[in-house]
């Protein structure tokens, strides 16, 4: 649906009731006026509507209405057709969810379509209008730059709330004491990976702004599009260190994992060979031979007879345990 529509002539808002109508009035001005139209998960009848007024490209509206799409700058015409992945970062449960903004850029006006809950624009354009913003009086062109600017700008928050994220994690893995699930370790991997589909891609499209051969058609916009540039730079340059350092911090989780699994294991092999040494010493004894000399073995105490084979059974089992477990104390096996 159309949530908002206007025609701006120097900065300032004016109505516009009718699109066909309302463009053709701005075509016919003499100033640097525009239309901006902005949508939200348009349906196909709405967007053929407001595309047979402006005449859009049929492919571009194929990829707005289906939506999903990579962020990339394509060109119809004198119509550029731009798609954009804003990101919103979920402080309750550190997720990084994802929204898609299509931006058609036209001579004379601007359309804005949005899909998903992390792409907000209405808050932009109350800005822009409230504080009488130069993209307004810069036209179609200067508004876009606003909009790339407010993306990339959420992706230098967002990137600064990742980081935080993996500080905390990497403090936890290498600490002794704090326990670390694997799972979360992934699952911030996960993030930032969701946080690089969007941002990459666009390194490309925009640099294609900021060239020699650009279609922005002022050197003070360029040099606004070459900060954005610069600023999505060092945000794609901090996400790829992150995701190396979280494979790196993974591998060493891991490791760690696996020494303190071999520790218990060790562990668990002394007290099983100190049973299975007073095991058999207690086998051998309860076979009930009566060959065996140390089953018969006793001494007089008074008016009675003490059989000291038993005991002295318990004792060699004492003593050969106590052996083994000061051996593998100081082998550091326990």
């Amino acid at each position: 649906m159309i949530v908002d529509q206007a025609r701006y002539s120097a900065g300032r808002r004016l109505p516009c009731e009718d699109i066909g109508q309302t463009l053709a009035q701005v075509r016919e001005s003499d100033g640097d006026d525009f239309l901006w139209i902005g949508m939200r998960d348009p349906s196909r009848r709405t967007f053929a509507e407001v595309s047979e007024q402006l005449g859009l490209h049929p492919l571009a509206i194929e990829d707005s209405v289906k939506g999903d799409q990579r962020p990339k700058i394509e060109r119809y015409g004198d119509v550029h057709f731009v798609v954009l992945r804003p990101l919103r970062y979920v402080e309750e449960t550190s997720d990084v969810e994802s929204g898609e903004i299509m931006v058609f850029v036209g001579p004379d006006y601007i359309v804005t379509v949005r899909r998903g809950g992390a792409s907000p624009l209405a808050g932009l354009r109350t800005r822009l209008e409230d504080h009488g913003h130069d993209a307004l009086r810069l036209g179609p062109w200067g508004v876009f730059h606003a909009i790339i600017d407010f993306v990339v700008d959420q992706y230098l928050e967002i990137e600064d709330e990742l980081q935080a994220d993996l500080d905390d994690i990497e403090a936890a893995v290498f600490s002794p004491g704090r326990t670390v699930d694997t799972g979360e370790i992934y699952a911030l991997k996960r993030e930032v990976l969701e946080f690089k589909r969007a941002s990459l891609p666009l390194a490309r499209p925009l640099s294609q702004l900021v060239g020699a051969v650009s279609p922005v058609p002022s050197e003070e916009l360029r040099l606004l599009f070459r900060d954005v540039f610069d600023h999505l730079s060092l945000v794609n340059d901090n996400t790829e260190s992150q995701d190396r350092l979280l494979s790196d911090v993974l591998s060493a989780h891991l490791a760690q994992v696996g020494v303190q699994q071999n520790q218990d294991m060790r562990k668990i092999s002394a007290w099983a060979a100190m049973a299975a040494m007073a095991t058999m010493v207690a086998g051998i004894y309860g076979m009930n031979f009566e060959g065996m000399p140390e089953l018969s073995l006793s001494v007089h105490v008074g008016d009675g007879e003490f059989y000291y084979g038993y005991p002295l059974a318990l004792l060699a089992m004492a003593l050969l345990c106590f052996g083994l477990y000061r051996l593998f104390k100081r082998s550091g096996w326990l």
